[in-house]
């Protein structure tokens, strides 16, 4: 997908006015002007981070904080950049900096969407390789996630993060099999189309207990019916209890009780 591409599907997704985007172009020029030198960028990241990208790294502390008693690994279906993978590694090192069995575990095709199925609805956002990052990111996402895992709380126990790469049809239910004692204690799920969700949830299911948190990007959108289909086909209303997030409310909570 290329850069123009990518960028009308932002524009779809966006509920900023033209102003409001006018003012986050401004926002990266300013940071691409900074007098600032790489290093205090860096360490004054929150200078240049808007309040909607904020908004995420808040859900995600308020999640893991619901987790935290709960044992298991920490996944991501549809992982795009790797975003959320790295703060789930600084939360880990901030809420449990010696639990290194929290194993934090990324799906993608890093190739971008496959193909809709009959229960998704077609939109510009959603279609074949939208949001690929290409397959050769994998090795720069690692070298993060292995940085940042190096700087925090017992660093030099390394290779908790696994990068699962390809169809998640074939590789979510192949890592249960290769994995059958994982626990999962909270699973993040934005792939937003009908059959990875399903099959990511089927697979991911017998892996849950008492407590575990699965958090849906899309579940009440209607450009994205897919989601809300497979979780209903998948999970009965007596299993689980559901939230809308209070500071996201696009989002959605899932509690397996």
């Amino acid at each position: 997908m290329n850069p123009s591409q990518q960028e009308k599907s932002f524009q779809i997704e966006t509920t900023a006015n033209e102003s409001q985007v006018q003012a986050r172009q401004h926002l990266v020029e300013l940071f691409e002007s900074s007098p600032l030198s790489p290093q205090e960028r860096l360490f004054n990241i929150g200078m240049y981070t808007r309040s909607s990208v904020l908004v995420k790294f808040l859900v995600l502390n308020d999640i893991y904080q619901r987790i935290k008693n709960i044992p298991g690994q920490l996944m991501e279906f549809g992982t795009w950049w790797g975003q959320n993978l790295v703060l789930l590694e600084n939360l880990r090192a901030i809420h449990e900096p010696f639990n290194k069995q929290r194993i934090i575990v990324g799906f993608d095709t890093f190739e971008g969407y496959t193909p809709l199925s009959s229960k998704d609805k077609a939109s510009e956002v959603w279609h074949e390789q939208s949001y690929s990052t290409g397959k050769g990111y994998v090795g720069y996402l690692k070298a993060l996630l292995a940085a940042h895992e190096a700087s925090n709380a017992l660093g030099h126990l390394t290779g908790q993060h696994r990068l699962i790469e390809g169809d998640v049809c074939v590789t979510a239910p192949q890592y249960f099999t290769d994995h059958p004692e994982t626990i999962v204690a909270m699973a993040y799920f934005d792939m937003a189309l009908y059959e990875p969700t399903k099959k990511a949830l089927e697979a991911i299911r017998p892996h849950l207990v008492s407590g575990s948190v699965l958090l849906f990007d899309e579940l009440t959108w209607q450009e994205s019916p897919g989601e809300a289909i497979a979780f209903k086909e998948v999970f009965s209303r007596n299993e689980v209890t559901v939230e809308k997030c209070a500071l996201y409310p696009s989002k959605a909570i899932v509690t397996i009780k």
